[in-house]
């Protein structure tokens, strides 16, 4: 834990990356994998995310997110993109996955099924985005620790037009709608402003309230 603290220490958002060092792809999916793994409501994995290297969408990219730099000079740009809708199709993909793995039908679980299909699918389509959107954020933070830990660089970022990424990377079709980028990478030796502050968190009192 002293370890992950450190990284954490170490970790801030990359303001610029060198372009010319490329992350091991074994560390990306060991970041990749903690993400699969990391919690989410239900069980659902109500997100996906899209690694992209290619040169020629991260260019098209770019101008929609603020021209920020990191889009294209990060190793790897992961882009952490939701359902757009729970339907019961999606739903009973996922109970279903479960029963198979497991090996077992279990009546508890089987009656929660349904109390999901006889809620979520009834909500409203904004309703239902807006909750895998906080899932994903789920995933997003998983991998801001997973990267911390192999030493990789990272730069969270909203900062972009959703409707624009969605469309350059065909994800409406699909069903899902961008939530949050995650360019991986390494920091640049020189450029970045933010490199070299001391990094800045409230005091644990006043971050922390314990209750006994």
């Amino acid at each position: 834990m002293t370890d992950l603290l450190q990284a954490l220490q170490w970790r801030y958002a990359t303001k610029k990356m060198d372009p010319a060092k490329a992350v091991p792809q074994e560390k990306v999916e060991r970041i990749l994998e903690a993400v699969r793994l990391t919690a989410s409501s239900s069980g659902l994995q109500p997100y996906e995310v899209f690694v992209v290297t290619n040169p020629e969408l991260r260019e098209q990219i770019k101008p929609h997110a603020w021209n920020q730099a990191q889009v294209t000079d990060s190793s790897h740009l992961l882009v952490f993109a939701a359902w757009d809708n729970y339907t019961a199709e999606r739903i009973n993909h996922m109970f279903d996955l479960v029963n198979a793995e497991r090996g077992i039908k279990n009546e508890g679980w089987e009656a929660y099924r349904q109390q999901l299909l006889n809620t979520y699918p009834q909500r409203d389509a904004e309703t239902n985005y807006q909750h895998a959107a906080r899932q994903a954020y789920i995933g997003v933070g998983t991998a801001l620790i997973a990267a911390a830990a192999e030493h990789v660089d990272s730069t969270p970022m909203e900062g972009f037009d959703p409707a624009k990424v969605d469309d350059i990377l065909g994800l409406r079709a699909r069903g899902l709608r961008s939530v949050v980028m995650l360019p991986l990478g390494y920091r640049a030796d020189a450029g970045d402003w933010l490199v070299n502050l001391k990094k800045v968190r409230r005091a644990r009192k006043e971050f922390i309230t314990e209750l006994t």
